[in-house]
């Protein structure tokens, strides 16, 4: 999904390599996951019911705001 993309993307470029291991590997689980339901994530339409999923959402786009507002 282009939409997917445009969050993950700069976040991959700009952010990913700051994570620490086991944040880099809960961000390879939130990858595995359906489209459809990182989409509802992203977008702010569902909640993850894994409170990991849904703080890792909350962070990328907390950074990816971050970055757009320098």
């Amino acid at each position: 999904m282009l939409e997917l993309d445009v969050i993950l993307l700069p976040f991959v470029e700009h952010e990913y390599d700051a994570l620490s291991e086991r944040r880099k590997a809960d961000f390879q689980r939130l990858l595995a996951c359906d489209d459809p339901d990182l989409f509802a994530w992203f977008m702010g339409h569902e909640r993850s019911k894994d409170p990991v999923f849904q703080a890792l959402v909350e962070y990328i786009l907390e950074r990816n705001q971050l970055r757009n507002q320098r």
